[in-house]
């Protein structure tokens, strides 16, 4: 069995969307057909028999569309009065379309304190684990009306990785606007080679990433998606990141078909996920 092969034998599958993924680029709202493939996917793979959770961002967009703001360049505690909007309104949607294939859902927000703190962390994993028992699938976004961890930095690709981190997930799955990783930016590089699988993320993967920015909805760029492959890979979690432009490629995936980069599980005994996120700038 191939490596892509064994992707269809994973149990426990974390899936990161990000707002650019989940909105209309030309005016910022919430792209509801995208929405419903995506869920109906999660649910597809949730009955299959696998535990599936969805870290999604989208509250920020969401809030400034609500309250008519179109400027990108907004100061910290707009974005977060406007995540306070959004966030409710975002996770309404998801609600109502998971519930129209019967399948229930729960709100998870987390802050770097959720991690750090040895209490917080226990009852957060505990929270996950009964209701992935329950067969629910947990939506998970940072607290960003009193976080800006996600706010300044990654567009939600390090907290997927963190959360999968937390539950023993054995897959991630990043939603992007690009196909993976490539040697150089495409978008800039018609020479840049795609790359299919990392077996080890040294400096020359880490440098390829760097000086590449998200879009102008999203914050995430192919820097923080590496950042967060390193997370995943030292918790023994398989990584892949592929592009969103058609949603149904999570079940391509699943079924253990060629798609996006694979970043392989190499797992180091000495990670400790609080020790790693008690060491990022806030």
């Amino acid at each position: 069995m191939n490596l892509r092969e064994a992707i269809a034998d994973k149990k426990r599958v974390v899936i990161k969307i990000g707002s650019s993924s989940l909105t209309h680029p030309e005016t910022g709202g919430l792209d509801y057909n995208r929405i419903e493939v995506l869920i109906r996917e999660l649910v597809n793979i949730r009955n299959s028999g696998k535990d599936v959770v969805l870290v999604t961002s989208g509250a920020i967009s969401v809030g400034k569309r609500a309250v008519h703001i179109k400027d990108a360049s907004q100061s910290i505690s707009v974005k977060q009065a406007c995540a306070a909007i959004g966030q409710s309104r975002l996770m309404m949607v998801y609600q109502k379309i998971f519930a129209e294939y019967s399948q229930v859902c729960a709100q998870i927000l987390m802050t770097k304190d959720t991690i750090t703190n040895d209490t917080n962390r226990i009852n957060a994993r505990n929270t996950f684990m009964e209701l992935l028992d329950m067969g629910v699938i947990p939506v998970v976004n940072e607290n960003d009306t009193i976080s800006t961890f996600e706010i300044k930095f990654g567009d939600n690709d390090t907290l997927s990785a963190i959360v999968a981190s937390l539950i023993d997930a054995d897959l991630l799955i990043l939603l992007s606007d690009i196909d993976g990783l490539y040697t150089d930016n495409p978008r800039t590089n018609p020479d840049a080679e795609f790359i299919e699988v990392v077996e080890k993320i040294d400096d020359k993967i880490i440098n390829m990433g760097k000086g590449e920015t998200g879009s102008s909805i999203g914050t995430g760029g192919m820097n923080t998606k590496i950042h967060a492959a390193q997370i995943a890979t030292k918790s023994g979690i398989d990584m892949i990141i592929c592009n969103s432009e058609d949603i149904h490629i999570l079940h391509r995936i699943m079924d253990g078909r060629n798609f996006g980069t694979l970043f392989v599980a190499d797992k180091d005994e000495d990670f400790t996920l609080k020790n790693f996120v008690g060491n990022l700038e806030e």
